[in-house]
């Protein structure tokens, strides 16, 4: 596990203006012990309220969708194991082990399930009134397949994987089913998941709204001499208290000059900036959250750095649309960068704009160059620009962005500077 995932998993209400001033002015040289309880139980049930759990009719509905975009790129099925899709589609949360569990979804028709025989009953619980076929320890789950695509009519079928499927099932797709095509099913799940409904959006606005409150809360409690876990500690102490997991990547200092952190532990300094990168989880649906704020008073550098950041991220923003391509939205994410003297192309801003996200922290669609595919209504992905200095510092924002019928907007307010977040 990397350290950006061990911190996140360790450790829209107010939008006050918080300054350095009035967040820090009596901490310097204090004791880092984390305040319990500080978020207000009003704000924690106001927002909990609004969770509504996807039904069984909108799994449903994805389910047809799926077969609609199976008939129109001529695949017969799909298969896939437990992991985010079978989850999105079904509801069934099922762990990866050497013992094949999975969905045979076909064009027409209700899905079929395989599981271990000895799993059976806890298949049946999942998968409900649908078609269970299960395998015993001395046999093989692709000779069980390949029986299921006989009596179907699927033996010379195109057959679409979802693409996590492991190398060890794809292979014996093909050696069990040769007379088959066995393709990426991506386009059929990535197809589903990459549009989001409006109640999933909702779900991750929650999840952003979360963030928010946590983060405003977090700021509070940072001390002179705290660590980097210790505050990833806080931070996921504060998801607890809304009921969720969540949690984020921390860097103090000259490690935020580097995107994903160092393998050392940086203690916290008068006047250092303070990267936070992370969200939670609500019904499946994350967020994901940059803010990157100073702990004393910002040099005018760091300040003219982060403007630079902010209009690239604005600039991005306002381009955005449907019809548009994922990689000129980051071209003109980069010019900004580049223009204001930190260019050309990845030097000091060295990744992606940006990444889908729903069910999963990063999906489909990548705002790169080199991604030619046109946004759609529906499509959620972060903006998240930066510009890093080498033993200096880095400054990144970070924000969810919604395409809409005309645009695109923020799900959270926009970070105004240095000393105010939200």
């Amino acid at each position: 596990m990397n350290r950006r995932n061990f911190l996140r998993t360790t450790g829209i209400v107010s939008t006050a203006a918080l300054t350095s001033t009035q967040l820090f002015a009596d901490t310097i040289g204090a004791k880092h012990e984390p305040t319990k309880g500080s978020i207000d139980p009003a704000t924690i049930k106001k927002i909990r309220d609004r969770i509504k759990p996807i039904t069984k009719e909108e799994r449903s509905q994805r389910i047809a969708q799926a077969q609609k975009l199976m008939s129109e790129n001529n695949i017969d099925a799909v298969f896939m194991e437990g992991g985010t899709s079978l989850d999105y589609f079904t509801g069934i949360h099922w762990g990866r082990s050497e013992r094949l569990f999975g969905m045979l979804l076909p064009k027409n028709g209700a899905p079929f399930f395989i599981s271990p025989k000895f799993e059976e009953t806890r298949a049946q619980e999942q998968t409900g009134n649908g078609k269970l076929y299960c395998w015993e320890e001395n046999e093989s789950p692709f000779d069980l397949i390949t029986k299921i695509l006989k009596e179907n009519g699927l033996t010379t079928s195109t057959l679409g994987l979802e693409e996590t499927t492991r190398y060890f099932v794809t292979e014996g797709f093909q050696k069990a089913i040769p007379t088959a095509k066995i393709i990426s099913a991506n386009v059929i799940t990535a197809g589903c998941r990459g549009v989001k409904t409006e109640h999933e959006i909702e779900l991750m606005q929650i999840a952003n709204d979360m963030t928010q409150e946590v983060y405003l809360a977090a700021v509070k409690q940072l001390k002179e001499g705290m660590t980097e876990s210790e505050f990833g500690t806080i931070l996921t102490n504060l998801f607890a208290e809304f009921g969720v997991g969540g949690g984020a990547l921390v860097l103090f200092g000259e490690a935020s000059a580097h995107p994903h952190g160092l393998v050392k532990e940086v203690k916290l300094k008068k006047n250092d900036i303070v990267l936070i990168d992370g969200g939670c989880s609500v019904e499946g649906y994350e967020s994901d959250i940059t803010r990157t704020i100073v702990f004393g008073t910002p040099t005018k550098k760091m300040n003219d750095i982060f403007k630079i950041v902010q209009k690239s991220q604005s600039d991005a923003l306002a381009y955005a649309k449907p019809g548009v391509s994922f990689e000129s939205v980051d071209a003109v994410a980069r010019k900004v960068v580049s223009d204001a003297g930190y260019g050309p192309g990845y030097k000091y801003f060295t990744h992606r704009l940006g990444h889908g996200i729903g069910m999963d922290g990063h999906e489909w669609y990548y705002v790169v160059g080199g991604n030619k595919r046109l946004m759609e209504k529906g499509n959620v992905m972060s903006n998240e620009p930066g510009i890093y200095l080498l033993g200096e510092f880095g400054i990144r924002i970070e924000d969810e962005m919604l395409i809409t019928e005309n645009g695109a907007k923020f799900l959270l307010l926009k970070q105004q500077s240095l000393e105010v977040m939200f």
